[in-house]
């Protein structure tokens, strides 16, 4: 298994990282894609991703909620990173109107940008879309070239909104513990779609699954992600696993 997207350089690990990357790999997964949150978590993920070279790879991008007054100065800052060294993908980006939406020009504006440089530098993109379909569709409506490729991570839209997104060849959709929750309708949508287009992801330290629904998030949790995959489309893990990674692999490339 892969886990396409998680924080596991967040404060949250600082005192039992080692140990969750040995959870990790003892529940079967073969490989971390660490997405950035804004200027501030860059040296974090870059030690982590050094520290666990060949197991964890690091991506570029500003997080929709950390777009603020200043996001044009960040925004520079990340594209000098993207420019000098080489990353699996360009993100965590996207839009975030649950919070708030003060900044939702300058969310559309950094969105659209980012979406650019993932195209001049052939990287997919990594998608957080909260509260912002209609306004996420309205800048990839304009932007998109069949070149795009990425994930819509941690998808909670409706059957629309994933056929939109699966309507674009290049698109996957980020399925984790949200879809072990009892109020969750993603089990119904996914049933509608199939597996064929699907990557497995944590959004660790949050959105921890059932039963750990609540407490602190981390990639070993896949196993309780898949198990559940497997019930509502009634196949087998192994060929949860099969398609899930080769999607990964197919997208971002393996890790080394």
């Amino acid at each position: 298994m892969i886990d396409t997207h998680s924080h596991i350089y967040a404060k949250e690990f600082d005192q039992d990282r080692d140990e969750i990357i040995q959870r990790a790999k003892d529940a079967g997964v073969s490989g971390i894609f660490l997405p950035n949150i804004d200027v501030a978590s860059i040296q974090r993920m870059h030690e982590t991703e050094e520290k666990y070279s060949g197991f964890c790879k690091a991506m570029m991008g500003l997080h929709p909620t950390s777009v603020k007054e200043d996001y044009k100065e960040q925004l520079k800052q990340i594209e000098k990173h993207l420019n000098q060294r080489p990353y699996s993908g360009v993100g965590e980006i996207g839009m975030d109107l649950y919070w708030d939406t003060t900044f939702r020009k300058e969310q559309e504006d950094a969105l659209n940008r980012q979406i650019n440089w993932s195209r001049e530098l052939n990287l997919p993109v990594v998608i957080h879309t909260r509260d912002a379909f209609p306004e996420i569709f309205s800048v990839f409506d304009k932007a998109y070239d069949p070149q795009l490729k990425g994930i819509f991570h941690s998808f909670s839209g409706s059957l629309e909104d994933a056929k939109h997104i699966l309507s674009m060849p290049g698109f996957y959709l980020g399925i984790n513990g949200v879809v072990t929750f009892k109020k969750s309708n993603l089990p119904e949508i996914l049933v509608e779609i199939g597996y064929e287009k699907l990557v497995l992801e944590t959004d660790a330290p949050y959105l921890a699954p059932v039963p750990y629904r609540g407490k602190r998030n981390e990639p070993a949790y896949l196993t309780n992600v898949i198990n559940k995959l497997s019930e509502i489309f009634n196949v087998s893990i192994e060929t949860l696993k099969e398609t899930t990674t080769k999607n990964a692999i197919d997208l971002f490339g393996k890790i080394d």
